[in-house]
């Protein structure tokens, strides 16, 4: 147990709940699993919750999961509860943590961004309830050996990482303090490493660039575990010169409370859980990883920098948040989705002026939302504008848009099968395909073919001219038919677009007539008709709509003729 250093002090006043009102708003809602039997958190933790991600569980029926009974492989019990899977494992918890509705996100990121609000210092805080420093951090259980940081993908990984971790620096420059969410490696009692994932950009990678020409190591604060607004904030890719907090006050219409760290000159959340703090070391690097990524396979070691502990400090209810990862559907996919397909779609509609996208939809099973993005396409949007906003989608991350798919609003893109249905029928490949070279590969693998370089293929699978019905009952009969499946007590019905036929503009009148007959028993009538239509100058598999315009140009030519001829006539009357 770590030593008390403050006496409990006041909570500060606030406009926004922290992860304790949140969970406790899951638990009401019944999005909130307790396990109170011992869990260990090297082996069992994170593949129990995984389980929900990978066995078949709809993403609506997913829940976050509270251990309250934490040990690990060498029998120590932790006095800290983990949660996983509370700040996104689906979109009703991440609507929950944002404090509104999922279709009114995207408004309240861009106020949020338009909108900052600057932090409340505050003296005294819920995470220095109690604090750690100096050489009482080599004591057993009173360095990061007693936080329980969970083995994300056991088998693989060659260390506990914290996954939900902000790390805070500070430009050494501008004084602008920056806040992003990357993995740290639990390397000893007083050591804790780190990924940046510089494909990304990340602001603290600039910061310890600037640290290390001056020579300087980088003073920097770990958070585990934060009100949900400002988690949200963390996994969102915002300008270098932009203080999150000032953005995550914006999402909440009030000032996030801040405190100053005990040992770096830092501002930290005050009702933050737990807090790291130290240096992040600037002139050496160390080897880090392997641990299974959100790119579906596992990062290989590279050198990374490392943190110096100095202190750490925490609530005494403190909860630490872990977040599944790796092979995504996840919880971390979730949290970036829900915020970046806005995002998208708000660059191309308002930034580059093409209306004709209606949504932007990025793939997220097993491919990690950035590789193929699909854009939902109005019917009438013209061709030149549909590959404006396929090389503006490719064009606005660096690291997204590896296939970029535009479609129209009859084609579910949440259901590959689907896109690729499109594609197959829509997408002629000698017009309809591009290929945009020199792209970095972004997150994933790093293969060495092409000097590093990837490409972007854009895909323009567009209904580009009218097509014959989709090739199902149509609506009102799969509608009577799912209330006999389910009057017979056959398993739920989950229907996957397309389930019933509807036009795709090539469907004469006629035809609908013939198939009103068909559901009325008088298809011997369409039988009698077709007979009086019996040709010999045709050959087998001749479409009928070829003969009839044929005999219509006919027609017309001879209407076309008997006009000049009267015409003609009446000139050389006159």
């Amino acid at each position: 147990m770590a030593t008390k250093r403050s006496t409990k002090a006041s909570p500060p006043t606030r406009g926004y709940p922290d992860l304790h009102e949140h969970l406790a708003k899951l638990e009401a809602a019944g999005l909130l699993v307790r396990v109170d039997r011992p869990i260990n958190k090297d082996t069992e933790m994170h593949p129990l919750v995984r389980w929900q991600f990978r066995g078949g569980i709809a993403e609506r029926d997913r829940k976050a999961f509270l251990f309250t009974n934490v040990t690990d492989s060498k029998g120590r019990k932790y006095d800290i509860p983990v949660v996983v899977g509370a700040v996104a494992a689906n979109r009703e918890i991440y609507r929950m943590g944002m404090g509104c509705e999922l279709d009114k996100i995207d408004a309240v990121w861009n106020h949020a961004a338009t909108h900052p609000i600057k932090p409340r210092i505050v003296t005294e805080a819920p995470c220095q309830e109690i604090v750690i420093m100096g050489d009482e951090l080599n004591e057993p259980g009173k360095g990061l050996d007693g936080i329980p940081v969970p083995i994300s993908t056991p088998g693989w990984d060659n260390a506990p990482y914290t996954t939900l971790s902000q790390y805070i620096t500070r430009d050494p420059e501008t004084g602008v303090q920056n806040m992003g969410n990357y993995r740290g490696q639990v390397k000893g009692q007083r050591r804790l490493g780190m990924n940046p994932s510089l494909e990304l950009r990340p602001g603290i990678y600039v910061h310890w660039e600037k640290a290390r020409a001056r020579g300087e190591k980088l003073p920097a604060a770990v958070v585990l575990g934060a009100p949900p607004c400002i988690s949200f904030t963390s996994a969102q890719k915002l300008p270098e010169d932009v203080d999150e907090f000032e953005v995550a006050g914006g999402l909440v219409g009030a000032p996030i409370n801040l405190v100053r760290a005990k040992t770096v000159d830092l501002l930290v959340p005050a009702e933050a859980e737990i807090v790291i703090e130290g240096y992040i070391d600037t002139e050496f690097l160390e080897p880090e990883a392997p641990f299974g990524e959100s790119h579906g396979h596992v990062n290989l070691q590279e050198y990374n920098a490392f943190m110096d502990i100095t202190c750490i400090t925490r609530r005494r209810d403190a909860v630490l948040t872990s977040i599944i990862s790796q092979v995504t559907p996840s919880e971390s996919s979730v949290m970036k989705r829900v915020s970046m397909e806005p995002l998208f779609l708000t660059h191309l509609r308002r930034t580059l002026g093409i209306q004709g996208v209606k949504r932007v939809v990025m793939h997220e099973p097993l491919t990690n939302l950035r590789k193929v993005i699909a854009l939902i396409m109005d019917r009438k949007t013209p061709t030149t504008e549909i590959w404006r906003a396929l090389y503006g989608a490719a064009a606005l991350h660096r690291a997204a848009g590896k296939y970029v798919i535009a479609v129209n609003e009859d084609i579910d893109p949440d259901n590959a099968d689907a896109l690729l249905w499109a594609m197959s029928y829509r997408a002629n490949a000698a017009i309809d395909i591009e290929i945009l070279k020199h792209r970095d590969q972004g997150h994933g693998p790093r293969s060495k073919r092409n000097g590093g370089q990837d490409a972007s293929v854009l895909i323009d699978a567009t209904l580009k001219e009218d097509f014959p019905p989709i090739s199902l009952p149509k609506r009102e009969y799969m509608e009577k038919a799912k209330l006999i499946w389910e009057e017979l007590g056959l398993p739920p019905l989950r229907p996957e677009s397309p389930w019933y036929g509807y036009s795709l503009g090539e469907w004469p009148a006629e035809l609908d007539v013939t198939a009103e007959r068909a559901v009325a028993g008088d298809y011997f009538i369409t039988g009698d008709e077709i007979a009086l239509r019996r040709r010999s100058d045709v050959g087998m598999n001749t479409e009928v709509r070829d003969v009839v315009d044929k005999v219509s140009r006919k027609k017309s030519a001879k209407k076309k003729n008997k006009s000049k001829k009267k015409k003609a006539a009446k000139s050389e009357s006159a």
